[in-house]
């Protein structure tokens, strides 16, 4: 089956259609979970599933199909990968938990004027191991969509 409809290239689509997919289930997630979903969520980062993982994920995997798990593409792909996966579970998640501690300590601070406060730093950046693991698996099935 090719998969290359919408650029004409296999990977890059595999890579589009695993974020999309990812990015959905978050609305859908947050629909059955919280009992509200709206589509900011959409074009946000954070939360499960990753589709930074699921989109490297499923370029990774496709030129593993496509080119073979020996060539320097895939190689290269894979660490490109790795180094995501670590980001967003790592690097980014601590930048959020910076964050949720700051906006507690600005709650808490009374001479500040309601200017200072109204901007709130962003919260949800990173991912748990479990998100980034759920990421990679949604890119890894999509990612076997392209044909050899």
């Amino acid at each position: 089956m090719y998969f290359g409809v919408l650029t004409k290239n296999p990977i890059i689509d595999c890579g589009l259609l695993a974020w999309f997919l990812a990015q959905l289930m978050k609305v859908i997630l947050d629909l059955v979970l919280l009992g509200a979903a709206g589509w900011k969520r959409f074009f946000s980062s954070g939360g499960m599933p990753s589709s930074h993982s699921a989109l490297v994920m499923a370029c990774t995997t496709s030129i593993g199909k496509l080119y073979g798990t020996g060539s320097p593409v895939f190689a290269v792909a894979a660490v490109l990968s790795a180094v995501v996966m670590y980001d967003a579970c790592n690097v980014r998640r601590s930048a959020g938990d910076t964050a949720r501690l700051v906006n507690k300590l600005l709650e808490h601070l009374e001479q500040l004027t309601a200017e200072e406060l109204a901007g709130n730093l962003r919260e949800v950046m990173g991912h748990t191991p479990l998100q980034v693991l759920m990421g990679a698996l949604l890119g890894f099935g999509v990612g076997m969509l392209a044909a050899p």
